[in-house]
């Protein structure tokens, strides 16, 4: 190739490049840190029904050439913002037809002004290769601190097909589902379903100042909310969140809890991989993670039932692993003991034994960073088995709204204050 060839040649791929790559102002030292996050599942499909057609039961839901509004709650604010998009679980590509981002309004509706317009390396449809998840290019969008974000995907192809869809059930959050075509953006949206599961949507990333660092809550359901009330963010981690804020202090806090989840073993499809299958991709690789809080091991106990495997040592075991692979990475992981489990449907004295024996080498053992001990915050002193009546939400597993504010006013703050400052010194966790 001649010289000139060679020219226009590199010409067109700096051009190609620049119309691309975000060129967006940030302050020295700003990086990227997760203002919101959730685990995902992979959803099994479902199958055609049999000739002659027959009712059955939809527990799930598909999209055909129809645009998801998703909702989402920021713990901190930032500059710019992007998206990180989820086909973990799926076995073919996941097309993206289009991508918005803004703050919400109230309902499905949008702040109009607040609105960008996302593309992927320039590209504003993007197929997510099996198994893989993506980055959306920045955007400019101030998000303050705890405001609503709405996320539009409009998915132009049925999902109804043999490649599981990652999602995130039980969202405790109403996101909307539009009529057919491409809405992503509209300020009023025409909704004709909702829905209260996430769907493709792994992560939102913001621009944040140099000091701001993220504490991941991984856990299963009580660190998920279930049974808080919906579209409140009562969670635990939640709860954080908001009194990191009234201190002005630069955490963002992201929950890697998902419904049923073990530490060692599957479950139903919802509950996600084991605890340890998913330590990675759901807490040590969240950008900008110093802190991790463990709540894990309740659904291992109880599915056991009086069957003696797992063993307390078997748990304690994992839980060593997961603070090995947090060290490994210069990461503080802190140990929560597991709450009060008495009336629950898989309740057993044999399994009451070992919820006793774990918590007591998550107080004792000196393993982890520290202890958070969300078992003494919500038991009944004088049934220590059990939930505090105001604290219980029906189901004697799961907190109401008022224990998961217990359990987030718990955790001692100045854990991660001296965790931050043994780090700006340079002396690791």
């Amino acid at each position: 190739m001649k010289r000139s060839g060679l020219i226009r040649a590199a010409v067109a791929a700096l051009t190609a490049v620049v119309l691309w790559t975000p060129a967006l102002a940030q302050r020295a030292g700003d990086h990227w840190v997760v203002t919101w996050s959730t685990a995902g599942v992979g959803r099994p499909q479902i199958p055609a029904p049999a000739a002659p057609p027959a009712p059955a039961p939809a527990p799930f839901m598909h999209f055909d050439n129809q645009t998801l509004r998703q909702i989402v709650h920021a713990s901190v604010g930032g500059s710019q913002v992007r998206l990180v998009l989820s086909n973990a679980f799926g076995t073919a590509p996941l097309t993206i037809g289009a991508a918005h981002v803004a703050l919400r309004d109230s309902g499905a509706a949008i702040v109009a002004a607040s609105g960008r317009a996302v593309t992927f390396s320039g590209q504003p449809t993007i197929a997510i290769p099996a198994g893989a998840m993506l980055l959306s290019d920045p955007v400019a969008l101030t998000v303050p601190a705890a405001a609503d974000i709405a996320v539009d995907l409009y998915l132009p192809v049925n999902t109804n097909a043999p490649s599981p869809v990652t999602m995130h059930n039980g969202a405790l959050q109403t996101s909307y589902v539009t009529e057919t075509g491409n809405h992503a953006g509209k300020p009023t949206l025409p909704v004709v379903a909702t829905t209260q599961s996430w769907f493709g949507l792994a992560r939102i990333e913001v621009m944040a100042a140099a000091a701001s660092e993220t504490v991941v809550a991984f856990g299963d359901s009580i660190t998920d909310g279930a049974r808080s009330t919906t579209d409140t963010n009562s969670r635990w981690p939640d709860v954080l969140a908001r009194r990191f804020a009234a201190q002005g202090l630069p955490f963002a806090v992201a929950n890697s809890g998902i419904g049923g989840n073990r530490v060692l073993t599957e479950g139903a499809f919802q509950a996600g991989i084991n605890a340890l299958a998913r330590f990675d991709r759901d807490a040590l690789d969240v950008p900008g993670v110093r802190h991790i809080i463990v709540l894990e091991g309740i659904n291992d106990i109880g599915n056991a039932r009086q069957n003696p495997t797992p063993t307390a040592a078997d748990l304690i075991a994992a839980h060593k692993q997961l603070i090995e692979r947090a060290h490994a990475r210069g990461v503080t992981i802190y140990g929560a003991t597991l709450t009060p489990f008495e009336g629950a449907a898989y309740f057993t004295k044999e399994g009451e034994a070992k919820r006793q024996a774990l918590n007591d080498w998550i107080r004792t053992g000196r393993a982890y960073d520290a202890v958070i001990d969300f078992d003494a915050a919500t038991r009944d002193p004088a049934h220590p088995s059990q939930f505090l009546a105001q604290y219980d939400s029906g189901d004697h597993l799961h907190p109401n709204d008022a224990g998961y504010k217990a359990m987030g006013e718990a955790i001692d703050l100045s854990l991660f204050k001296a965790a931050a400052t043994a780090v700006a010194r340079g002396s690791g966790r």
